[in-house]
């Protein structure tokens, strides 16, 4: 199982698409300073995650969330909340 999850920094206005088969041990890697994007602008709080059985669609999908119409999904759907 894999998990496409988004990350929004709670000191700037940023946040991070990524992928993973372990979402609690990702989080505490990108919340430990271990990555050097995400180590700028922690702490991270999860706000949002979908599940794929295989890593082909995962990263298909964290793919259009990093492009300009999954951006603007998440800007409407998930940050406007």
């Amino acid at each position: 199982m894999f998990t496409v999850y988004v990350l929004q920094s709670t000191v700037a206005s940023k946040a991070y698409v990524g992928f993973t088969n372990n979402i609690e041990r990702r989080i505490a890697e990108h919340n430990a300073g271990k990555h050097s994007y995400t180590k700028r602008y922690m702490p991270w709080i999860l706000k949002y995650t979908e599940q794929f059985d295989n890593l082909r669609e995962a990263r298909e999908r964290e793919r259009y969330f990093k492009l300009g119409a999954g951006r603007k999904y998440l800007k409407t759907r998930i940050f406007s909340k």
